[in-house]
């Protein structure tokens, strides 16, 4: 039975601009969030198998970070969406948690067909380079695609479940009003509602209708960009939706802000993080993902 405990993370050596290089997938962090702290956690791939994969999405060869327990098969599966520095250092570490805990954990790179969001000094860059051109229905076929490869690599997609974080969190939100075989899924501070583009022409407040399985959603409440009445409009849609995605919650960290997860940011509020964590873990559990 899967236990909900971080104690195998240990503090990860910081990194700077100056020893900044671009590695394989799930190496490294993005420039536009350099230096690193301190504590950024990291997790060791003892008794894993984990690395770069690639999975087939239609016509596009999408690369993917994996780890699961070495030798098992038959394995909950968790689809760790990344934020919007792609598949780093941090993503790759979130796997080797789950894998930790007996999951077969993969995250697919997303931004496959836009770009590298690693090399981009700025958020701002990343997002008008990058963000604003990712495809939704692309997103969603490309998760599609990496559900697939891990039904044929050692995952039981009868316990399926997705993980995704910030600009992830929001396609978490969207891939549980997609794919009617998800049994859960948790997003951290993912945008519910927002502008319509020809890329993103739905956010998640407009597809509660079609959500086949509850979700957990993780908020701060010192998030400026994802305003409480937002959430609070996305309670009222979930509780006039269907039956399964009533049973959806919310958790408001009172002095958290955005990207309260991300250890190797200044963002990162340990206690909020280690209590969303254990609350993701159980989540899953209660939810046949485990």
């Amino acid at each position: 039975m899967l236990k909900p405990e971080i104690d195998s993370l240990v503090p990860h050596v910081p990194f700077n601009r100056r020893t900044f290089i671009k590695a394989a997938l799930g190496s490294g962090f993005a420039a536009a969030v350099l230096p690193v702290s301190a504590q950024t956690i990291h997790t060791d791939s003892e008794g894993l198998e984990a690395g770069e994969i690639a999975v087939h999405s239609g016509d596009t060869l999408v690369p993917a970070y994996r780890a699961q327990p070495q030798g098992k098969t038959q394995l909950p599966v968790i689809i760790v969406i990344h934020e919007a520095f792609g598949v780093h250092e941090h993503i790759a570490d979130v796997c080797r948690r789950f894998a930790k805990l007996g999951y077969l954990a993969i995250a697919p790179d997303l931004f496959v067909r836009q770009g590298d969001p690693m090399s981009l000094p700025t958020v701002q860059q990343i997002s008008q380079q990058i963000l604003s051109k990712v495809k939704d229905e692309e997103a969603l076929a490309d998760l599609d695609a990496t559900v697939a490869w891990a039904g044929e690599h050692g995952g039981d997609l009868n316990r399926l479940g997705v993980n995704g974080f910030c600009w992830g969190g929001r396609i978490a939100w969207l891939y549980a009003e997609h794919n009617p075989q998800l049994k859960t899924a948790v997003a951290w501070y993912g945008h519910l509602v927002g502008e319509h583009t020809a890329a993103a022409p739905a956010n998640p407040i407009d597809r509660v209708g079609d959500l086949h399985a509850p979700v957990l959603g993780l908020y701060g409440l010192q998030d400026k960009s994802i305003p409480q009445a937002s959430i609070e409009r996305m309670k009222q849609a979930i509780a006039h939706g269907p039956q399964v995605a009533r049973g959806s919650q919310f958790v408001v960290y009172g002095d958290a802000g955005h990207a309260f997860f991300a250890d190797y940011r200044p963002s990162y509020k340990r206690a909020d993080a280690e209590d969303g964590w254990r609350r993701a873990l159980v989540w899953f559990k209660q939810h046949g993902v485990a």
